[in-house]
C-alpha cells in the first residue's frame, strides 16, 4: 500500500488522513498536549479545511479502530487530569454511546434505510425534490455557508463537529429537505462516517433523538465560531419544529460476551469495522486470517473515494499488523462477493468457526452475517471490554453515560 506523507492540520494547508496506526499515533501525540483547557476554549471553532487545531482531528482512525477508544484515554490522561479533559473525554464517550444506542435500537437503522429506497421513489418522481437535492449535495443553494461545507465533505471527506450540526440544521429546518438524505450524503462521504454518531446525530438536530429538542443554526452562533468566514444573516430558517415518527420499540438487551470455541481450527476475519485485530483478547492464535479490503457501500448511491479508499486503507494496515502479530499468513480479499470469498476461506483452512471484532448495528455487519449464512459454519463476535463498559449505559440519554464516565476511566485507563 502506498503511503503519504503526514500532515499536522494546524500547520498543512491541507489535512491529511493516511489509514495507518503509525499516523494515526503521531497525530495523537500532536494533539495530546491540547486535549484539556485549549480543547474545551477552542473545539467549537471551525476554522476551515487547512486548520484544524481547534480539535483533534482523530475521528476517522477511531471510527475504523485503527486507533482504540481506550488508548486515547489513556494517552490523554497521562498528561491531563479527568477534570481539566473532561469535554475532550465526553466528546469521546459520545461515539461509544451512540453506537451503543443503536445496539439496544437497531430497529431505527432499519426504517433509515427502508426510508432511503422511498426517498429514491421520490426523487424519480418528483422533479422539485430532485432538484432541490441536487443543489444542497452540489453546493448549489446560494446559502455561502452551506454550499462551502456541501463541497468541503465531498472534497475532503471531513466536516467540523460543529459545522455538521450547523449543516444539518440547514438541511431539515432551511432547506426543508428529509433528514434521512442528508444523513446518507454524510455517511456516503465522511471518512469516519458511522451508521450510529452519523443517523443518532441528524436524528438529534431533527428533534427525534431526544424527543422535541431540536438544534436550530444561528447566523450570529455561525459568525462567531467561524471567526467571520460566514454569516448567514437573514438567510436561515428561525424555528425548528421537531420532526415526528411512530414510537420505537423498548431497548433490545445487547447479546451477551461470546466464548470462543475451545476446540478445532479457528479463522480471523478482519473487516473495515476493527482495524486493531492485534489487540482482540483472543484465547489462542487463529489457524488462518481473512481480511476483507474490499469497502462495504454505505447506501444505495455509491459512497465517495475518500471513504472507500480510507477503508480499504486500513483493512490493508490491519492486515500487515495481524500477520505480525499472530505469525500466520494474512489472505488480503478485495472481491465483493464476501459469501464466496469466505466459504472458499473457510473450506481451504478446514475452519471449524470463524471469530472477528463485533460487528455493531449496520452495512458491514449485514453483510458478514449473510454470508455466514452460505459458509454454515459459527461466526464468534469478540466484544471489547471498552463496549462491554459503555454500551449497557446507553439504553437512552447521554447522561446515563455521563454520569459513570470516573467509573469507566478508571476500570479502563
Amino acid at each position: 500500500m502506498t503511503q503519504t506523507t503526514f500532515l499536522d492540520p494546524s500547520t498543512s494547508p491541507l489535512m491529511a488522513w493516511v489509514p495507518t496506526q503509525e499516523a494515526a499515533a503521531e497525530r495523537l501525540n500532536q494533539f495530546c498536549g491540547r486535549a484539556g483547557a485549549s480543547y474545551a476554549k477552542r473545539r467549537n471553532y471551525d476554522l476551515c479545511p487547512a486548520d484544524r487545531s481547534s480539535v483533534s482531528a482523530l475521528s476517522p482512525w477511531l471510527r475504523h479502530r485503527v486507533l482504540l477508544e481506550e488508548d486515547v484515554l489513556r494517552t490523554v490522561l497521562q498528561q491531563h487530569t479527568l477534570s481539566s479533559a473532561e469535554k475532550f473525554v465526553q466528546e469521546v464517550l459520545w461515539r461509544g454511546y451512540f453506537k451503543g444506542w443503536l445496539e439496544h435500537h437497531p430497529t431505527v437503522w432499519v426504517r433509515y434505510k427502508s426510508r432511503l429506497l422511498e426517498l429514491a421513489d421520490q426523487l424519480e418522481k418528483d422533479q422539485s425534490l430532485e432538484q432541490r437535492y441536487a443543489d444542497a449535495i452540489g453546493g448549489q443553494t446560494g446559502i455561502e455557508c452551506f454550499d462551502a461545507w456541501s463541497t468541503e465533505l465531498v472534497q475532503h471527506g471531513y466536516l467540523h463537529n460543529h459545522a455538521r450540526m450547523w449543516f444539518a440544521s440547514l438541511w431539515i429546518f432551511t432547506l426543508r429537505l428529509p433528514w434521512e438524505l442528508g444523513a446518507d450524503f454524510f455517511l456516503r462521504h465522511l471518512l469516519d462516517g458511522d451508521p450510529a454518531s452519523n443517523t443518532c446525530s441528524w436524528r438529534w438536530v431533527g428533534g427525534l433523538h431526544t424527543k422535541g429538542k431540536t438544534y436550530l443554526a444561528r447566523a450570529d452562533n455561525i459568525e462567531k465560531f467561524t471567526e467571520g468566514r460566514f454569516n448567514p444573516d437573514g438567510e436561515l430558517a428561525l424555528k425548528a419544529l421537531p420532526l415526528q415518527e411512530s414510537n420505537l420499540p423498548p431497548p433490545r438487551e445487547i447479546a451477551p460476551i461470546q466464548d470462543e470455541p475451545e476446540e478445532g481450527c479457528v479463522g480471523l476475519l478482519i473487516t473495515e469495522e476493527d482495524c486493531s485485530p492485534e489487540s482482540l483478547h483472543l484465547s489462542r492464535y487463529p489457524t488462518s486470517v481473512l481480511a476483507l479490503a474490499s469497502p462495504t457501500e454505505r447506501s444505495i448511491w455509491p459512497t465517495g473515494e475518500l471513504a472507500r479508499s480510507f477503508s480499504s486503507g486500513s483493512v490493508n494496515d490491519a492486515a500487515q499488523r495481524a500477520e505480525a502479530a499472530f505469525s500466520v499468513p494474512v489472505e488480503m480479499s478485495d472481491d465483493n462477493e464476501w459469501a464466496q470469498v469466505i466459504a472458499d476461506w473457510a473450506a481451504a483452512h478446514h475452519l471449524d468457526a470463524v471469530v472477528t471484532a463485533r460487528l455493531p448495528v449496520g452495512s458491514v455487519r449485514k453483510r458478514v452475517i449473510n454470508a455466514m449464512k452460505v459458509c454454515g459454519l459459527p461466526l464468534v463476535e469478540i466484544t471489547r471490554p471498552y463496549d462491554w463498559s459503555v454500551w449497557p449505559h446507553t439504553k437512552r440519554g447521554f447522561f446515563a453515560l455521563k454520569k459513570k464516565i470516573p467509573s469507566i476511566i478508571e476500570h479502563l485507563v
